[in-house]
Formats: C-alpha cells, structure tokens, sequence
C-alpha cells in the first residue's frame, strides 16, 4: 500500500513537470490556451529569415505568432495569428520583417498603421461589421515589407558594382573626372577675364558719371527751355481759344471798324489843313497875327537886359 501511493506521488510529479514545462513553452512562445485568435496574410517579396513561430508585434508588443510559411513563385505567404482580438488597426497596414541587429539574429514581423484613429464603437477584427469598415479584418491579406540587412545591404551593392562594371562606368567616370579638370581651369580663367570685364566697367561708369556732371548745366538749361515753351504754348493755346471765342472775334472786328473811321476823319482833317495851307491870303494873314501877338507882348512885358542893381 505504501508502495502505491509513492509511486502515484512521483508519476503526478512526473506529469506536472512536464505539463508546467509545456505550459512554460507555449507561453513562451505566445500560444494562449482557451483565447480567441485571428489570422492574416501576409506577402512578402524577401521574408529575411522569417520562420514559423517568429513573434508578432505591434509598437514594440508582442500580439502573436507566425503560423505558417508557404513560398509561392510569386512571393513569401506568411499566416500570421494575433491573439488579441480585441486588437483593431486602421487601415492600411502593412508587415514589417525586422532583425534584432544589421549583422543578423531572430527575425519577427512588426505590424505598421498609417490610418487616422478610430472612432469609438469600432467593430472588431471578428466582428461582421467588420467587413467594408476601415480596420484590418480577420482573414485579410496586407503587404509585406523586408527591413535592410547587412545580407541585402551587400547584395545590393554587389548589384550595383555588377551593373556599373557592365555599364563601363569606372573608365567613363575617370574621362567625366578629366573632362571636369578641364572645365574647372576653363571656369577660372572665365571668371579672371569677368574680373577685367568687371574692372573696365567700373571705369566706364566713372567716366559716364564724370560725362553726366559736365552735362549738367546743359541738361539744366534745356529743362529751363522746356518749361518756357511749355508756358508759350500755354499762352498760344489760350490766344487760340480767345480766337475762337465769337465774342473776342467781333471785338476784333468792331475795332477795325473804328480804326478805318478814324483813318477816314484823319484824311479829311489833312485835307483842310492842305487847303489852308496852299490859301496865300490866309497864310499872310495868319503871319501878320503872329507879329501882332509878338508885339504886343513885347509892350506888355519888356524884356530886361543888363545886370541887376
């Protein structure tokens, strides 16, 4: 009896062992016993070392496991399973394969989001409200991305070299490094001839501006000139509006009037003096007035000759 009941202690020690053990793996690798999961497709051009049971993350946090790889000619299919469902992600997402470092290590699959959040009483990605909504849904598929290695860094160079060497790129590059030697003492000696260009303008300008005081007076002069001819036309243009004034031009005529009346009572009056002076007996008469007149002044008032008393 005894006996019995030691073996059965150590074969339940034996199966928790193993039980707590397995237990420990399963949460070690991300597996949740009895919690809801959910799936996605995701492809990529390069999985960079992804393998099954690779971690899921999402902004640093583990959120599940990569089920399963299937390579098809046209690209890796990684099934990943996300053991938060209650996990929403607005679209577009897409999965990232990273390194631990450059040189290498685990690889695991970083979920990336660039959608606005979203709002409250989204649906679930199990919801079947979720189809047609904009979060990722279960069963979707999303691109993949790889993440620089040092692997692709140096396939990709080796790429580069290959294509260059192909292209005879390194012979071109030197003649393009010659050709620019030359180009460069041509610049130089441009730029030494632009100097001398620039110098002789310079002195250009000083002569023009020497040129520009002399001229000064003149051109003070002809500013004078232009200000009174503009004052004369002025003048012409308001003589030529007094011309064509109607009132201005009767004036006018009024006054050649009188003046041709004024010439005809001068002829006349020259004509009587004409005919006075050509009468002898009048002029002798006259004559005889005028001695007349001087002789009685002379009675009247008799000039004084011979010095003062």
């Amino acid at each position: 009896m005894r006996r019995s009941v030691r073996e059965a202690i150590v074969g339940f020690s034996i199966v928790g062992a193993i039980a707590g053990f397995a237990g420990t793996m399963l949460w070690l690798r991300g597996v949740r016993l009895g919690s809801e999961t959910w799936t996605v497709t995701a492809d990529f051009q390069n999985a960079g070392g992804l393998a099954a049971r690779s971690p899921v993350t999402f902004r640093g946090i583990m959120v599940g496991t990569v089920r399963s790889i299937q390579v098809t000619p046209m690209a890796v299919r990684a099934i990943l399973e996300i053991n938060d469902e209650s996990l929403q992600l607005p679209l577009p997402v897409k999965a990232a394969v990273s390194s631990a470092s450059l040189l290498g290590g685990d690889s695991q699959v970083e979920l990336v989001t660039t959608g606005v959040p979203l709002p409250k009483g989204a649906p679930g990605p199990k919801s079947r409200r979720c189809k047609g909504s904009e979060i990722l849904c279960d069963g979707a598929t999303i691109r993949g991305e790889s993440a620089a290695s040092l692997a692709t860094i140096t396939a990709t160079l080796e790429q580069l070299l290959s294509e260059a060497q192909n292209a005879n790129l390194i012979p071109a590059l030197v003649e393009s490094t010659k050709q620019f030697g030359i180009t460069s003492q041509d610049a130089s000696t441009f730029l030494n001839t632009a100097d001398e260009a620039a110098g002789n303008v310079d002195a250009l300008v000083q002569e023009l501006r020497e040129e520009l005081a002399r001229a000064q007076p003149t051109v003070d002069n002809l500013n004078r000139a232009t200000a009174e001819a503009a004052a004369a036309a002025a003048n012409i243009n308001a003589l030529a509006e007094a011309f064509n004034n109607p009132q201005t031009v009767g004036d006018l005529k009024q006054t050649v009037t009188n003046a041709r009346d004024l010439t005809a009572r001068l002829d006349s009056v020259s004509g009587d003096i004409e005919q006075l002076t050509d009468d002898q007996r009048f002029m002798t008469g006259l004559r005889n007035v005028m001695i007349g007149l001087g002789a009685f002044f002379e009675e009247v008032y008799p000039a004084k000759t011979g010095p003062a008393n």
